[in-house]
């Protein structure tokens, strides 16, 4: 019996190792980046999502580009992943969609975000909901948001002038979901907002987390949020459905409106899974970068005299003191641009993008296997001191005279290819609207936080808690 026994483990051992060497060199017909698959199943995932106090470039990314060079191949949650922080080969893969990569994200993400959400969409319906989210929020209609936009900051900062302190990340997301979901919904600022950001309260933590779906964890907080929000969501567009107006205005009226055409694409999934996304993606990246935006401001005071400068140069030129922004001033804020693409290049609110191989794909000298997810990682070509200098310093100064203010191979802060981020553009317009009522009205002081965390996405654990006072006249 003994030998028979110690057959079996001999035959249990060769076949786990067998396993573990094949998990760990993985077949192909090429040559792999350098790197290590981690162990089997679980791969690297738990030194991926270990949280960090810092800006630089995650340690994990860190730690294996000096190890293995700027591309190299890893696993996360059980999926085989190259990793890029290469500028050219993230550009290339951005760059290819539809013809070498897809655009793709983990299972838990579409989880969160709905299996039809616009991230997982391509080809026809891509384009056709992208056309419905221009006809939104495209040039003329930002132009016509710029006054109410105004009002409502200037209403807020009074109101919030008027408080022992605020803590900001919270009070910006208010307020920008108050105009989101009036723009979307036709739902003035109240309730509903109010319920919706309770929803969304939980999803940074476990946006990006490990997906474990149990009572307590990040993950599971996160999907309770979204069933939640959805619920709402739907009960709105069934309410809207009931009592139809007569002069439709808002993306609910849009959305009803194309779901009544004969022989459209759109179905209601389709409409809320985009107006989850919207939402989401409306408020809480914006209200972050600003949160940011005046930490650094707070941090550095001659940066801030500068802005203030190109917003009280704005006020002295108006032939009427009393009118207020116009679209040609808002066009004017040079300085305040280059403030907002430096939070951006810093705040890096998209750790990773990612890309799955269609085809196997040469590149370099390495192969990229069809089926093999491709991960951008923009924070290491953000933070690259070879094509930043002191790239962990605030330096608005050094977009002076860029072109690439939106993407481009080293700047990525809002996506890339045909995937760039649809809403840059308003999230630029409520940044500077923000930014000029607050420096030319008010003044500020820290009384606690501020602090940073990324895991890997952007927190602020402690919050940022600030006392707004209105200047002298």
């Amino acid at each position: 019996m003994l030998w028979a026994f110690c057959i079996l483990v001999s035959l249990l051992v060769t076949r786990v190792t067998t396993w573990v060497y094949k998990w760990r060199n993985p077949k192909c017909r090429g040559k792999l980046p350098p790197g290590s698959m981690g162990i089997p199943l679980l791969g690297e995932t738990i030194s991926f999502f270990k949280p960090y106090t810092n800006s630089d470039i995650q340690p994990f990314i860190k730690e294996r580009v000096v190890k293995y060079g700027p591309i190299f191949e890893t696993s996360l949650v059980g999926i085989p992943v190259i990793v890029a922080t290469d500028p050219d080969f993230s550009y290339f893969v951005l760059n290819q969609e539809g013809q070498c990569f897809k655009n793709w994200y983990p299972d838990t993400f579409t989880e969160i975000f709905g299996k039809q959400n616009l991230a997982t969409l391509h080809g026809f319906l891509y384009k056709y909901l992208k056309h419905m989210i221009l006809s939104l929020f495209g040039h003329e209609s930002r132009k016509k948001m710029l006054p109410e936009i105004e009002q409502n900051v200037c209403k807020k900062l009074e109101l919030w002038s008027t408080q022992n302190s605020i803590e900001l990340k919270d009070s910006t997301a208010s307020l920008i979901l108050d105009r989101t979901t009036k723009k979307l919904m036709g739902h003035s600022p109240g309730n509903s907002s109010e319920n919706l950001k309770e929803c969304f309260a939980a999803f940074i933590d476990g946006l990006i987390s490990f997906p474990i779906n149990i009572p307590g964890t990040a993950y599971h907080k996160c999907l309770k949020g979204r069933e939640r929000a959805m619920k709402m969501l739907r009960d709105m567009l069934q309410e809207r459905y009931e009592k139809p107006r007569e002069n439709p205005s808002d993306f609910f009226d849009y959305v009803i409106e194309e779901l009544n055409k004969e022989g459209t694409p759109l179905t209601e999934e389709i409409a809320l899974d985009l107006m989850f996304v919207l939402v989401f993606a409306s408020f809480e990246t914006t209200s972050f970068s600003l949160t940011l935006a005046i930490k650094f401001l707070s941090d550095d005071p001659s940066i801030l005299k500068r802005l203030t400068e190109e917003h009280e140069a704005i006020l002295r030129n108006r032939e009427d003191a009393d009118s207020g922004l116009t679209w040609k001033e808002y066009k004017s804020m040079t300085y305040t641009f280059q403030c907002i693409n430096e939070t951006a290049r810093l705040a890096n609110l998209a750790p990773a993008i990612f890309r799955k191989a269609l085809v196997d794909t040469q590149y370099e000298g390495y192969l990229i296997p069809a089926g093999w997810t491709v991960m951008v990682c923009p924070p290491a070509i953000h933070l690259n001191p070879e094509i930043y200098e002191d790239p962990l310093v605030f330096n608005p100064s050094r977009w002076e005279g860029s072109k690439y203010t939106n993407a481009s191979k080293t700047f990525m802060a809002f996506g890339g290819g045909m995937r760039f981020c649809i809403g840059t553009d308003f999230s630029k317009l409520q940044m500077a609207v923000f930014l000029h009522s607050l420096v030319t009205k008010y003044r500020w002081e820290e009384i606690s936080g501020g602090n940073v965390r990324r895991s890997p996405g952007l927190q602020f654990p402690n919050g940022y808690h600030v006392k707004l006072k209105k200047k002298e006249v």
